[in-house]
């Protein structure tokens, strides 16, 4: 069980094992899975709940793990967005069985390639994920399964070692400056991010959801603004997926919000002045 709001690679890693793919809504507020979405959707032949700590902000995890102790199934944190976002406490990736994060250059902690971890309290969960990134084996030439090449080059270990460093303080930027997106956005009619009581979002994406998306689009192209949209097409909505899914109107805050999904420009080197032409971008669209 996982959600359609998400990356194509969450569901795509759920097919890549032979399971099928049982895709769930999400919440209105936080955009992140429904917990109360999923307890109807688990059946005798659920193995497993997928939740998309989508933008930066973490899934309602304390719901999902009672949910799934409850009916004996496993959790997998897709963490590819949420490199050190809490809840209630905890950190991302503690709760479930084991989490998954990318250090694709373009994350909070990205390598200058491609590369990303597996973390999990599991001896049995790490042993098998070491034989399945390294050919199946041990040892060279002797493997003990079928396995695949997902090594990370040792040169971005090497980076990644040095980033870490100044991730706590790049984070702690990156929430002035969606903070500074707040107070900006404050007069006008849209959907902005939202924190449940005691979360900390680290706004991988600052997301917002507007009216007339194409005109917003047209205005900050004019001011060469940069954007993005995470996602346009829900995964249960994408051609190698349909049979999976239950076709258009199946997952109706999941599809709105595609339609409605503006990302704005959010790292650690944006200004007052930056988001203030971001924000008034947003207003001249909007008319």
């Amino acid at each position: 069980i996982t959600v359609s709001m998400t990356f194509t690679a969450t569901v795509a890693a759920v097919v890549y094992t032979g399971a099928i793919p049982v895709m769930v809504d999400v919440d209105p507020t936080s955009w992140t899975m429904d917990p109360s979405l999923v307890e109807n959707a688990i059946t005798p032949r659920t193995k497993a709940i997928v939740p998309v700590h989508l933008h930066g902000l973490m899934v309602d995890m304390e719901a999902i793990k009672s949910i799934a102790d409850t009916h004996g199934l496993k959790v997998v944190e897709d963490a590819a967005q949420a490199h050190g976002a809490q809840r209630d406490g905890r950190n991302v990736g503690a709760l479930g069985d084991a989490a998954a994060f990318s250090f694709y250059p373009g994350k909070n902690l990205g390598a200058l390639g491609e590369g990303g971890a597996v973390i999990t309290n599991s001896p049995e969960i790490a042993d098998s994920v070491r034989l399945l990134r390294n050919w199946g084996a041990k040892e060279k030439n002797n493997p003990d399964r079928i396995g695949f090449n997902y090594r990370m080059d040792a040169i971005q270990g090497a980076i990644l070692g040095v980033k870490l460093a100044h991730l706590e303080k790049w984070l702690e930027r990156r929430r002035q400056v969606a903070r500074l997106y707040d107070s900006a956005l404050s007069a006008l009619d849209l959907g902005k991010p939202t924190e449940a009581p005691g979360s900390r979002h680290t706004y991988h994406v600052y997301a917002v959801r507007v009216a007339q998306r194409d005109k917003r689009i047209s205005a900050f192209d004019a001011q060469s603004i940069q954007y993005g949209i995470h996602y346009p097409v829900p995964v249960h909505l994408q051609l190698p997926y349909r049979g999976w899914g239950r076709g258009e109107g199946s997952l109706p805050v999941t599809e709105r919000l595609a339609k409605e999904f503006l990302s704005l420009p959010i790292h650690s080197g944006l200004f007052q002045h930056d988001v203030e032409l971001v924000a008034m971008a947003l207003d001249d669209g909007g008319r």
